[in-house]
């Protein structure tokens, strides 16, 4: 028979009325989730590109305005500025949060220690605290005049910090901050580690090697591919931060902390300006693309695939 397989009637003679309430209650339960991106995710996608080349407040009817609004997102001090903060956060948050929870995975994964679950489970639990929750203890505990940290200092004998009221400390107090929730990072790369073959490490005691010679031979390359994704989702996730700015600090001091969503949220919310915050949000689109591709491309030559 020279029919394709999907066509063929000897395929459709098979399917009997239990194929067919089976394809169609698939069909059924498959619905929301295509429903859900259509209606939520591609929707509103659309919708924010077409209104991106109009000058819209929600109020008054949209006005053409073509390619003003991207234009001007080269020519406004906010726009560039907050994506300078938000790329400089980005800079400090990704590697020192990966470094720190690869360095609490590996102290993990020793399975000498005594409580290992209890410690598995303190390391994660500020992953999954409310981010509400979370930025009003650390703004009390970054507080410049009766925080945390600055108490032990003045104890200390040491000259009180500006911390989050400081221009020059705010990006890097909310990159520690980030590091604090890195939770989720931690429990990835405890399952990396754990699927590390042992008898790698083996070879390198009958080579005579020692743990550092373990970790940046053997544990690191085969580690590369879930460091390159931690990296990558951090990233695309920091890049996007807001609640620090909005809860913490307001994007103060002096705009040190306004980063780039922070600030789409107030041109589309506080100034009306719908038509050019969907140009913002388009232009984040493009450098988180333009930085993902990068960071592929990167990985070709630094990430090893065991096959």
């Amino acid at each position: 028979m020279t029919t394709a397989a999907g066509n063929s009637p000897v395929l459709r003679k098979r399917r009997g009325p239990l194929q067919r309430s089976q394809m169609f209650w698939g069909y059924i339960f498959v619905a929301p989730a295509v429903v859900g991106v259509l209606g939520l995710n591609l929707g509103p996608m659309l919708f924010s590109l077409v209104i991106s080349f109009f000058e819209w407040d929600v109020i008054r009817a949209p006005i053409f305005n073509a390619g003003a609004n991207y234009k001007m997102l080269f020519t406004e001090p906010l726009v560039l500025h907050s994506l300078r903060v938000s790329l400089y956060f980005t800079m400090l948050a990704v590697p020192g949060g990966n470094a720190f929870a690869l360095l609490i995975a590996l102290l993990l994964n020793n399975r000498r220690i005594k409580m290992l679950s209890v410690f598995r489970t303190v390391f994660y639990i500020p992953s999954i605290a409310p981010a509400i929750a979370s930025a009003i203890l650390w703004t009390f505990m970054f507080n410049p005049f009766f925080g945390v940290f600055n108490t032990v200092f003045m104890s200390l004998g040491m000259n009180a910090q500006g911390f989050i009221a400081d221009a020059g400390q705010v990006i890097p107090c909310m990159a520690i901050m980030s590091a604090w929730a890195s939770g989720n990072a931690v429990i990835i790369y405890l399952a990396g580690l754990q699927g590390v073959p042992q008898h790698l490490y083996e070879a390198v005691e009958v080579d005579g090697g020692n743990s550092w010679h373990k970790l940046t031979r053997i544990t690191i390359p085969m580690l590369s591919p879930v460091i390159f994704y931690n990296l990558l989702m951090a990233m695309i996730g920091n890049m996007q931060a807001f609640t620090q700015g909005y809860l913490m600090t307001q994007g103060g001091p002096q705009n040190a902390s306004l980063f780039y969503v922070l600030n789409l949220y107030n041109t589309a919310f506080k100034n009306s300006k719908m038509g050019f915050a969907s140009a913002q949000a388009w232009l984040m689109l493009a450098v988180v693309g333009t930085l993902t591709l990068i960071s592929f491309w990167i990985s070709d030559r630094t990430v090893y695939y065991e096959s």
